[in-house]
């Protein structure tokens, strides 16, 4: 018996348990979604297919589950490029469905047709970022291929792979016993551990240490092994260290946790991780500005500290530093194994209570040096403020999106997070316009949660279409523009260095010029407020999330640098021999 391939492929996602595709329509992948209509999954329909990749990833993330994206060819695949590059880098699991041209026509040239070095090639342009691209040539094939899609995408390291469908192909008949041959096949795969051996020789060292510290990634919230990691710490009273992506994998409230490392993070902060002498690295790449540009004196230094390193890949095993102990794994199964074999040797653990009266001190001390800024009555607020009254209205298991700027570096340094996978920020590609879109993507994955997305006036600007899906599907997402009218960051890094704004401000006439994001989201027909002083916000925020609606809150912000004594040696680049580093531009 043979059934249309489009209707069969909903059915096989149906059975994978798929309930939400992101997406865009477009000529050849109309029979895909006229298929889609009879289903029980629902197609959330967006305005730009940045927008689409950028939600997949938030709901991916959010729901612990990889995320379909339904694209058109051409221009729909490379607006799409920006967000799948993102969940790449960032390690999302991401099932990317592009229409293609019809099979008969290639090498013809048909309308948008990507064939500049050979026919029909638009997969080619996701190959460097995206574990896997197939081309659909064989319909007979296309059952064989999507399974093996879904177990790319979420085996060894997660991420993106591409299918890219030959229009004629959406509407061939095929049949259906082979798509039901692909229903014996796995959705799972078991993954890998480490054995009792290497346990034991992880412990060995760390035993001995007397300066042990934990520095994780987001590798452990791609594992699901924040459980595991608090367990591990609180028996040994290993005090954790984080990367940005990591960000959450501890309590920030935890007694053992010291917060995020590098040129963002505190001089507390990189002396603990400088003056170790085992560090256990758990899902991490040591990115550039986590590590302070890889600098000895800065952060990490391994001439003198040992490294552990555990990964799911192991070309970040050694990438950036030497590894004494390096083992490939799953961090959910080897810090079972660890906590195990842990408790086997040490049934009472550790206590460190001086370290723990040490990080105590140092939370005090940076409140109160921040408590001048928290408290300024001043409009434009000051950032530091900002962030302090979105933490005290937010419940402990809000979801948070950042974007880049002050609401990614700055909630990475000074925002707590209660509750692990619930801070959603744009990490090895650090791409702007992310947060906005994949707050839409975290509340369709988790409509009881409430979820705030952090950004820039830049950022939002983006993607402003975000808010028509919002009000169509009534997504009730509150979206908090931090607005400087600029670029806010480069601006600071440029003035600090060359003098000047050019290119990196946003004036009309000479003034400083932003749209009125309050009244365009109104223009999408939801609820838009402009804060006009400082009192205002804080309460308006409470009622947004009260109200169950989507909302746009425009609130005018200082125009400050995050903080920071770190090091990143772009400004060394920019200015040799000097300190100097980002400024304000207000």
């Amino acid at each position: 018996m043979k059934k249309n391939i489009s209707t069969q492929v909903i059915q096989y996602l149906e059975n994978r348990g798929v309930e939400h595709i992101f997406g865009l329509c477009g000529h050849t992948n109309i029979a895909f979604l006229s298929a889609l209509e009879k289903s029980s999954i629902q197609f959330v329909n967006v305005r730009h297919e940045q927008i689409a990749a950028h939600a997949a990833d938030g709901y991916a993330r959010a729901k612990k589950q990889t995320a379909v994206v339904l694209s058109h060819l051409g221009p729909g695949l490379t607006n799409a490029a920006t967000g799948v590059a993102n969940a790449a880098l960032d390690s999302i699991p991401m099932v990317v469905i592009a229409g293609d041209v019809p099979s008969h026509y290639y090498g013809k040239h048909p309308h948008q047709e990507i064939n500049l070095h050979s026919d029909a090639s638009q997969y080619e342009i996701y190959r460097p970022f995206v574990k896997r691209a197939w081309r659909v040539d064989i319909p007979e094939l296309f059952p064989e291929i999507l399974s093996k899609a879904f177990q790319l995408a979420e085996s060894g390291r997660p991420g993106p792979v591409l299918i890219s469908v030959p229009m004629d192909v959406f509407s061939k008949d095929l049949d259906v016993s082979l798509f039901e041959q692909m229903n014996h096949h796995t959705h799972t795969i078991e993954k890998p551990s480490i054995d009792d051996q290497t346990a034991n020789r992880i412990l060995d060292r760390l035993l001995q240490a007397e300066r042990p510290l934990l520095y994780v990634g987001g590798g452990i919230l791609l594992a699901d092994a924040a459980e595991e990691l608090k367990a591990f710490s609180d028996h040994l009273s290993i005090p954790v260290a984080h990367s940005l992506m990591g960000k959450g994998a501890m309590p920030d409230d935890h007694p053992m946790t010291l917060g995020m490392t590098g040129f963002w993070g505190t001089k507390f902060i990189n002396d603990q991780c400088k003056e170790a002498d085992y560090i256990f690295a758990l899902g991490t790449r040591f990115a550039e500005a986590d590590a302070s540009s890889w600098e000895s004196e800065y952060t990490f230094n391994f001439q003198s500290t040992k490294l552990i390193h555990i990964d799911i890949d192991p070309n970040e095993i050694g990438r950036n530093y030497p590894v004494e102990i390096g083992a490939v794994a799953d961090l959910k199964q080897a810090l079972t194994v660890l906590n195990r074999v842990a408790k086997e040797r040490l049934p009472e653990g550790i206590d460190r209570p001086e370290l723990k009266k040490d990080i105590a001190a140092y939370r005090e001390e940076f409140q109160k040096s921040n408590l001048t800024n928290i408290q300024d009555e001043s409009f434009p607020m000051k950032p530091q403020r900002i962030l302090q009254e979105v933490r005290e209205v937010l419940p402990p298991d809000a979801f948070i999106t950042t974007d880049v700027g002050w609401n990614k570096n700055g909630v990475g340094q000074q925002f707590p997070v209660f509750t692990p996978g619930t801070i959603l920020t744009p990490g090895g590609f650090a791409t702007m316009g992310f947060g906005a879109p994949a707050a839409l993507g975290a509340k369709i994955a988790q409509p009881d949660r409430v979820v705030v997305s952090l950004v820039g006036d830049g950022g939002f600007g983006q993607n402003p279409s975000v808010l028509a899906t919002a009000v169509e599907e009534n997504i009730p997402v509150v979206w908090i523009v931090m607005n400087n009218s600029a670029f806010g960051t480069i601006a600071g890094l440029q003035m600090a260095h060359y003098e000047t704004t050019y290119g990196t401000v946003f004036r009309k006439g000479g003034e400083s010029y932003s749209p009125d994001f309050a009244a365009i989201a109104r223009g999408y027909g939801m609820k838009g407020i402009k804060i006009t002083s400082a009192s205002e916000f804080k309460e308006a925020l409470a009622e947004a999330i009260a109200s169950q609606e989507p909302c746009v809150i425009d609130v005018a912000m200082k125009n400050d640098p995050v903080p920071t004594d770190g090091h990143w040696n772009i400004n060394d680049i920019y200015s040799p021999n000097t300190k100097r580093s980002h400024v304000s531009v207000n």
